[in-house]
C-alpha cells in the first residue's frame, strides 16, 4: 500500500472534510427527499415491481437505477445523516415510513415502469403533511401536480 501527503492526493483526489453524521428529524430527511425530486419535477423515475407480492426478506433489498430512493441516495446531506443504500428496506428504516406508504410511492402497480419525480415528491409530502395517498389523491397528483 503506497501512502501519500494531503496534499499529494489533492492533485487527483477532491478530499472532503471529516464528517460528522448530520442529525436530521423524520420530518426534515422527508423534506430534503421531497425538495431533491422536486429539482426535476418531469424526470421520470424507476418503479420497484409488485413490492406488495414479495417476502419482507426479498423486498427490503428490492432496488432500481434511477428510482425516487435513488435520488435520495444520491444526495450527500441525506448520506451524512445515515442513508445506507437504495433499497426499499433502507428507504423504510431511514425514513421511518410503514410499507403502504413507501408502496404508494415507488410501486409498479400504481404507475407502471416509470413514476414522474412530481408526481413522487407530491406523495412524499403527503406522508409528512399526514394525508392518505389513496386512489384519489394519486389520480389528483398525476393530472394536477
Amino acid at each position: 500500500m503506497k501512502h501519500h501527503t494531503r496534499e499529494q492526493l489533492q492533485v487527483f483526489a477532491q478530499i472532503e472534510p471529516d464528517v460528522r453524521p448530520l442529525n436530521m428529524s423524520h420530518s426534515e430527511r422527508l423534506e430534503r427527499w421531497a425538495e431533491l425530486l422536486e429539482q426535476s419535477p418531469s424526470h421520470h423515475l424507476a418503479t420497484l415491481y409488485e413490492t406488495e407480492h414479495q417476502s419482507a426478506a426479498v423486498r427490503d433489498t428490492l432496488r432500481s437505477d434511477g428510482s425516487p430512493i435513488s435520488v435520495a441516495f444520491n444526495d450527500p446531506m441525506l448520506r451524512a445523516a445515515g442513508l445506507q443504500d437504495d433499497t426499499y428496506g433502507e428507504a423504510l428504516r431511514f425514513f421511518g415510513l410503514r410499507d403502504w406508504q413507501l408502496h404508494g410511492v415507488i410501486c409498479y402497480c400504481h404507475f407502471g415502469a416509470t413514476v414522474n419525480a412530481a408526481t413522487a415528491a407530491g406523495l412524499v409530502r403527503s406522508i409528512l403533511s399526514g394525508e392518505r395517498s389513496g386512489l384519489l389523491a394519486r389520480m389528483r397528483a398525476l393530472f394536477f401536480g
